[in-house]
């Protein structure tokens, strides 16, 4: 793969490629992807989506919009860090191309602001909510009315495929999604296949899937305008990641083992000598004792040590990138990031004292138990309705319960697997409280 077709700023609906000279330096072209996606209504409703603790009350936890916004700052530093070696070392890039390491930054930033736009209500356990509808509970009803790898995306339904169809899909009014240049989406690409075949691999991109089955040509447009290596064969689809998608990986992974512990710190799940041991093993060379012992609260102390782990996080990630861009830009790099830095042994047991400590908590299990309900209630309801309509069945009920869609979810889908994937979508949409209230609504619930 190579850099200049990398960093393409071409957009859905280009008929010719976008240079990067040619752009207004007030406005580099990256960074109109940033403000689309921080103007979207998408992006937005991540205020009341959970990151750790579903319907949280509690004003310090994060909800993933603030989780977000963190994962796009580390975001741009790794870009841009690792954009003025990489600069530095194919000099041709600025002085032909007129990229510079702030492009880089901006990518990056932008893919990562977005990495969790498409994630359903209640966290990971929503996605999992979402997939037990079909795969044991009412919606087993349509295993056998479609194929194999359109079954595969609703049991495993994904929020990472379920953001590229937000980023990229055409909706009534908006032709091809938010138009988010080839490059951030590239970026944003984790996991660049679709949800067949699943079977074990080493390689990291192979850990989940990317994009549904409507929207396989039009990844593949995009990855081959990028030069992406396809790694599959027999009539599947898969590519080698963009390598700018490793470091909005590791800014993910920086932020939720660092900051989901600095959580579970102030919500009382973690002891603070428990933190201190832990987060001093990474920022041991760093620290500077006697600022330390100045800190008079439990905050002032963990908020210090949490941001120089991430600025150690952040410099170790970026030597791992460089010393192994070749193998990366070949395709050969099966590997996160952080899982082959100095601190990987620290990070890995900072995430298991989380496992134990936050996400089994029983604070959070109860509210899970709660998501699991009111999604398997939402996509029952609405998956009814909306084929009772197309069959012909439709009742008075069916009629109201369609009136609870958006406008923009008022749509006819001929087929039954884009009809039960456009509810999928639209339950995704939903924040908790708004999950919450639909749900209550629909069971004479109170509000």
């Amino acid at each position: 793969m190579h850099w200049e077709q990398l960093l393409s700023l071409k957009r859905q609906g280009d008929t010719s490629k976008r240079l990067r000279r040619e752009q207004d330096e007030t406005r580099l072209g990256f960074e109109v992807d940033y403000d689309r996606i921080i103007f979207s209504s998408a992006f937005r409703s991540l205020q009341d989506k959970t990151q750790v603790i579903p319907l949280s009350k509690t004003d310090f936890v994060h909800t993933r919009l603030t989780h977000s916004l963190e994962v796009s700052v580390v975001g741009r530093s790794l870009g841009r860090l690792v954009g003025k070696k990489i600069i530095e070392k194919h000099p041709h890039l600025h002085d032909i191309h007129g990229f510079h390491m702030n492009d880089f930054g901006a990518i990056v930033a932008a893919a990562a602001l977005a990495h969790d736009i498409g994630n359903p209500p209640f966290g990971h356990s929503g996605e999992k909510a979402i997939g037990e509808y079909f795969k044991t509970g009412r919606g087993q009803q349509y295993k056998g009315l479609l194929t194999d790898k359109q079954w595969q995306d609703l049991i495993d339904f994904e929020g990472n495929a379920n953001g590229f169809n937000l980023l990229t899909a055409s909706r009534p009014g908006i032709e091809g999604g938010l138009r988010i240049s080839y490059a951030t989406l590239g970026a944003f690409m984790k996991y660049p296949k679709e949800s067949l075949p699943k079977k074990p691999t080493a390689n990291i991109a192979d850990k989940k899937y990317g994009f549904f089955q409507s929207d396989v040509a039009s990844f593949q447009d995009i990855a081959k305008d990028m030069g992406m290596m396809p790694n599959k064969g027999d009539g599947d689809v898969g590519y080698e990641r963009h390598p700018l998608a490793y470091l909005v990986e590791a800014a993910d992974d920086i932020c939720y083992t660092i900051i989901d512990f600095e959580d579970g710190i102030n919500l009382g799940l973690i002891s603070e000598d428990y933190a201190l041991e832990y987060l001093i093993k990474l920022v041991k060379d760093n620290v500077q004792v006697e600022k330390y012992k100045t800190l008079a609260t439990k905050e002032d102390r963990i908020s210090y040590l949490r941001a120089l782990a991430i600025g150690t996080l952040i410099n170790d990630a970026v030597n791992v990138f460089i010393e192994n861009e070749e193998a990366i830009l070949a395709g050969n790099y099966p590997y996160a990031l952080t899982d082959r830095g100095n601190y990987t042994a620290q990070m890995n047991d900072i995430i298991k004292i989380s496992i134990k400590n936050i996400y089994q908590s029983r604070e959070v299990i109860e509210k899970e138990v709660i998501g699991y309900r009111i999604i398997n209630t939402l996509l029952d309801t609405f998956c009814t309705a909306y084929n009772n309509k197309f069959e012909g069945t439709e009742g008075n009920y069916d009629k109201l319960i369609l009136k609870l869609l958006p406008e923009k979810f008022i749509t006819e889908k001929m087929d039954l697997y884009d009809r039960l994937l456009h509810i999928c979508h639209f339950v995704s949409t939903l924040t908790d409280g708004k999950a919450l209230l639909l749900y209550n609504t629909i069971t004479a619930g109170v509000k």
